[in-house]
């Protein structure tokens, strides 16, 4: 009775364990509304919607990209938002930050390549890869690699200091 009974109860939560992986980890593709780090759909996609091309790249000055592949429903994702927000405030002019959810726009993540979200990539101003990053990233850490990478970002001065 006793190994009968050890039997059943690791049966049970062999069967819990199971269906609580396949709630977690289940066809995440097709649900959007899932969380990350996920394995990212792809699909046919022309690649110059994902990256500048053509005149509208040239005639901006050359200054080092950081691209953030996520999505607006992942939660590492929702808590990059406001980093790159004050990136790109605070930084404009000398670093383009850029936004691409992959959800909405799953050739981006065929064409940059990634595996999960959120990714970060940092570009140099000549447009070379120099390191990218997967899951959530600080803003201290985004500007202490940029450092790493030879770049260095001091932070705009403040205007109108006086009143």
């Amino acid at each position: 009775m006793r190994t009968a009974s050890k039997k059943t109860l690791l049966v049970t939560a062999a069967a819990f364990l199971a269906a609580g992986l396949v709630l977690t980890h289940g066809n995440r593709a097709s649900q959007s509304g899932r969380c990350c780090p996920s394995i990212v759909s792809m699909s046919a996609f022309a690649a110059e919607a994902a990256k500048p091309t053509g005149t509208n790249a040239t005639a901006k000055a050359a200054v080092p990209r950081l691209v953030d592949l996520g999505a607006d429903r992942c939660i590492p994702c929702k808590a990059m938002a406001p980093i790159l927000k004050e990136l790109k405030a605070e930084y404009a002019g000398r670093m383009d930050v850029e936004f691409i959810d992959v959800w909405k726009n799953p050739g981006a993540g065929k064409a940059y390549k990634i595996k999960l979200i959120p990714t970060q990539i940092f570009i140099d101003a000549t447009g070379k890869e120099r390191f990218r990053h997967e899951g959530f990233f600080s803003k201290k850490d985004i500007l202490a690699k940029w450092k790493e990478l030879g770049v260095e970002f001091k932070p705009a001065a403040k205007r109108d200091a006086k009143k």
